[in-house]
């Protein structure tokens, strides 16, 4: 009985403390950003967006997949970060796409291997050191839309090679931004 009432006590103390984890850690909301950071950013992301469309509809080569939309806000709006470099940025979408690609190829579509590319590309991306959260959803769509070795070299790295060139030409117009950070 004793030792039923310390499990039960434990274990109320260890959901206190997770709940009380959740409550967030009193951080300070980033200041706003300058208009001129905001012009740049949306410069950004239209024209690289624009030039992968471009390459799509007018080349017919398909190189627009859902996860460079959120590439677009890392690499054009948050250049500073970690992961928005060149290194993250082409080396998280290649890792996560080709483990994504042999996964389905192992395994096909199934609840499973969904949850298996998503996340192994995370521990992939983080042994690694290229990780790039919209290399989580380049392995989702790989596996759901069942795509062959192909998808790896387009659209995967050729459209974050054009992103990236957009990157290194529009973030270093201001005199404010720099991109990048570093390349390795």
């Amino acid at each position: 009985m004793n030792l039923r009432l310390r499990e039960d006590q434990l274990s109320k103390l260890f959901i206190a403390a997770w709940m009380e984890k959740m409550k967030g850690q009193g951080a300070i909301p980033p200041p706003r950003v300058r208009t001129s950071y905001i012009f740049w950013s949306w410069v950004g992301a239209f024209t690289g967006i624009f030039c992968v469309a471009f390459v799509t509809y007018r080349a017919g080569v398909p190189m627009m997949i859902g996860s460079f939309g959120a590439s677009a806000v890392l690499i054009y709006a948050a250049i500073e970060g970690p992961l928005s470099q060149p290194r993250n940025l082409i080396g998280g979408h290649v890792i996560s796409a080709t483990l994504a690609v042999g996964i389905y190829k192992l395994f096909g579509n199934t609840e499973f291997s969904l949850a298996l590319a998503v996340s192994g590309a995370i521990v992939a991306m983080l042994a690694t050191r290229t990780l790039h959260p919209p290399g989580g959803a380049t392995a989702l769509i790989a596996v759901n839309t069942q795509q062959s070795w192909t998808f790896i070299a387009y659209p995967v790295l050729g459209g974050a090679l054009i992103l990236l060139a957009v990157a290194l030409m529009v973030n270093n117009l201001s005199g404010e931004r720099h991109y990048p950070k570093n390349w390795i």
